[in-house]
């Protein structure tokens, strides 16, 4: 079933209900390995197709607290152009969840059995550049990571309809991240 909102996502499947809380794992060294795996599984199902590959979101970042989801951005050279990836990415354990087409054309797929975000944008998409410098960023300030954590944790702790909810609330943090943190 697909479900479109106006200008949000077209949703492959029924919407998760979450009605919790948000949890959120101490700092796990084998989030790196479990990307490896990822990484590994995706270049062995597209092969030249995935042009970049980058570990991404909080489980990228060595001592902050996360959702122990594995976000990972992939470029192939056309995002729109389901059929040159999600099929074998498919046929690898990755299940397409969301078609964003307003929105650089992501797409979302979810690993089954590693818990993965997998973003798939088309190469040279500006919103990569900005999700790494992002990641860069939080590796390197001590201060802007703390900050992320700590906004994180409050949130976290609120009751959330649905996952993305959260996400949404994180909004204005990160905005004041990325404009010390923007790519050069």
């Amino acid at each position: 079933m697909l479900t479109s909102v106006s200008e949000g996502p077209e949703l492959i499947g029924e919407p998760e209900a979450h009605d919790d809380t948000i949890h959120l794992a101490n700092p796990d060294p084998l989030w790196s390995v479990l990307f490896d795996r990822q990484a590994e599984r995706i270049r062995s199902a597209l092969g030249v197709t995935a042009r970049r590959i980058e570990h991404v979101g909080s489980t990228s970042v060595p001592g902050l607290a996360a959702k122990p989801i594995i976000d990972i951005v992939l470029t192939v050279p056309d995002s729109a152009d389901e059929g040159a990836y999600v099929p074998p990415l498919e046929a690898n354990g990755f299940v397409l969840r969301a078609r964003e087409r307003h929105w650089f054309e992501h797409r979302l797929l979810e690993g089954t059995d590693i818990a993965t975000n997998l973003h798939v944008f088309t190469e040279g998409c500006s919103e990569v550049d900005r999700m790494v410098a992002f990641r860069d960023h939080l590796r390197v300030d001590d201060a802007d990571r703390r900050l992320y954590e700590t906004t994180k944790r409050e949130l976290a702790a609120q009751r959330w309809h649905i996952v993305q909810d959260y996400a949404n609330a994180k909004t204005d943090v990160v905005a004041a991240i990325m404009g010390r943190a923007a790519p050069g």
